[in-house]
């Protein structure tokens, strides 16, 4: 066997240290120093970093935070900053951006875990994933049938990267795939807006070299991420119904000979990446060349789950009643990864979950400790579903409570404010309640309008996430309670792509090209509250911190010792 990567070793570290671990009693011991003392807030600002850059592209540095300026202000004892992105929470390397799923896993397990990118380069480098039952699963269409692949066409390693994709292809090349269709969903979110034209020709010219090789091998379908296959949390089903029409059915409002030339066409009247239309590619007949049928193999190649959740529950479910699939094949369908393990969705998959046990809200759970969690659609499974592990439901539904606020259907820098009052109020009515040992509250907005690349709406959404953290510590001091504000990865803290000095980049016609993916900025931690203890501060001997720090630290302030197992707590 080939000697595993330092991300293999990292990987192999962690997994046996859990199975050690396993079944060991789960009880937590009084902190020496810091009581037992209810209300704790735990409160993530998602998408909100601390950048380099503090100049007029970044809009949490423009916009009016009062709030964090006073955190900021009370010094590094009791305020500072984590790594969010990176080896610190799992990724292969320290080039890779960080994103809400890898951060919350990170936050609630306290434990740097392999994660989905990683996981898929082990399985790629060690050659595992093509002898496992996933692949074993899916080869015996290799022969008389078509292997689709649908994904993410990007190297932003959020959702997906090329070279896996192209590593997966070549696998499959090698154990005699005869026919193979892309259906091809372009980026410009996390990568910068423009490149699928880079990408998509690359992919074809790599095909190219498959038909070299004695495999058909096409682009058969396509479009952009937030127009087609790519919704989440059930928030707009048209999407994923646009998809299905055009990958399976070969039924899309525009069609090409040449997926290079689709591109070129639909985004003449400037439309981003994002929002790319639904195209099929067809031959010289005018028929689709890669419609899907009884037998196909199909594998999704993205290792994020959120957004592609929906599209396995099309494939893989016979009443599935969410749109009118007009025809559903009998596929050998496989993901990349299993995206939700409690619905066991996808039944079949190339690369095995990462191993994620024994993570806060089971010790609290196991200690009869009661929490409170919410946020809107949009990150309501990141504070639950990802901060537990990637676990879908309770631990002990007696004593977790979690409220999920419908995100508003529009464009989000259309509606910067998003349902933060509303998660601001549901928010202060636990606190109120005096039920809760812990409320964990996520505003979504940092995030999700910083993903829209408009700056002004941004720093709309900073300045709203900013008033309504004040409103939740004004009623933590009332109640004589401690709190934890943190976030989970950077992106509001630049919305401009910048050269290798640190310059805005232009385009042709003098116009500020836009950043609309996450930051590799570290994001900030404070602590504070009546009932924290003097003398209690941060240390100063863990410059290196992650997020994984985080979680032993509102532990400790929930007036616990925090586990053994997990990263050093960031409090002295």
């Amino acid at each position: 066997r080939r000697p595993l990567s330092r991300a293999g070793r990292v990987a192999s570290h962690f997994i046996a240290r859990a199975r050690r671990r396993r079944g060991t009693i789960m009880e937590l011991h009084p902190h020496p120093a810091i009581p037992q003392k209810k209300p704790v807030l735990v409160c993530i600002l998602d998408g909100w970093g601390e950048n380099e850059y503090e100049d007029e592209h970044n809009a949490v540095h423009v916009a009016k935070t009062p709030t964090m300026d006073a955190l900021k202000a009370k010094g590094q004892s009791f305020y500072r900053t984590v790594q969010a992105h990176g080896t610190a929470v799992g990724l292969p390397t320290d080039a890779d951006m960080g994103n809400s799923e890898v951060g919350h896993n990170a936050l609630g397990a306290g434990k740097v875990i392999a994660q989905g990118a990683s996981l898929v380069d082990i399985a790629l480098e060690t050659k595992n994933m093509f002898s496992d039952a996933g692949w074993g699963y899916i080869k015996p269409a290799f022969a008389n049938n078509t292997l689709h692949v649908i994904g993410l066409l990007s190297d932003g390693g959020v959702h997906s990267r090329t070279d896996q994709i192209f590593g997966l292809m070549r696998g499959a090349l090698a154990d005699g795939c005869k026919k193979l269709r892309l259906h091809v969903l372009t980026d410009g979110r996390d990568v910068p807006d423009g490149t699928s034209h880079e990408y998509m020709a690359k992919l074809v010219a790599e095909l190219d070299s498959y038909t070299a090789q004695g495999c058909d091998a096409k682009v058969a379908s396509g479009g952009g991420r937030m127009a087609v296959t790519m919704d989440r949390y059930e928030a707009d089903w048209g999407m994923v119904e646009r998809g299905w029409r055009a990958h399976v059915l070969g039924d899309a409002p525009h069609k090409f000979k040449c997926p290079k030339e689709a591109l070129t066409e639909l985004k003449k009247d400037g439309a981003t990446d994002q929002y790319v239309a639904p195209f099929v590619i067809v031959g010289d007949d005018g028929e689709a060349v890669g419609t899907i049928q009884d037998d196909d193999a199909v594998v999704i190649c993205n290792f994020r789950a959120d957004r592609v959740v929906e599209i396995s529950k099309a494939f893989e479910y016979a009443d599935f009643d969410s749109f009118d699939r007009v025809r559903f094949p009998k596929t050998k369908f496989v993901g990349l990864m299993q995206y939700d393990g409690d619905l066991k969705l996808p039944a079949n998959y190339l690369v095995p979950p990462p191993l994620i046990e024994r993570t806060s809200g089971e010790w609290l759970a196991k200690n009869g400790l009661k929490t409170f969690a919410c946020s809107e659609t949009q990150k309501f499974g990141h504070v639950t579903f990802f901060w537990n592990g990637n676990r879908s439901g309770y631990f002990n539904e007696n004593l977790e409570t979690y409220v999920e606020i419908p995100s508003d259907n529009v464009p989000f820098n259309q509606a910067p404010l998003m349902k933060a009052r509303e998660i601001t109020a549901a928010g202060k009515e636990a606190l109120l309640s005096g039920k809760y040992d812990v409320v964990r509250i996520n505003y979504a907005n940092p995030d999700m309008v910083g993903h829209t690349g408009d700056m002004a709406a941004t720093v709309a959404a900073c300045e709203e996430c900013d008033a309504c953290v004040k409103e939740l510590l004004d009623l933590v001091e009332e109640l004589g309670g401690m709190f934890l504000v943190t976030a989970d990865h950077g992106n509001a803290d630049d919305m401009v792509q910048r050269d290798k000095k640190g310059g805005a980049l232009k385009d042709d016609s003098g116009a500020l090209l836009a950043l609309t993916s996450h930051t590799l900025a570290p994001v900030p931690v404070a602590i504070g509250g009546p009932a924290l203890p003097a003398g209690v501060k941060f240390r100063d001997d863990l410059p290196k911190a992650g997020l994984a720090n985080v979680t032993a630290t509102y532990i400790n302030l929930m007036g616990y010792e925090a586990p053994a197992e997990m990263e050093p707590s960031l409090i002295a």
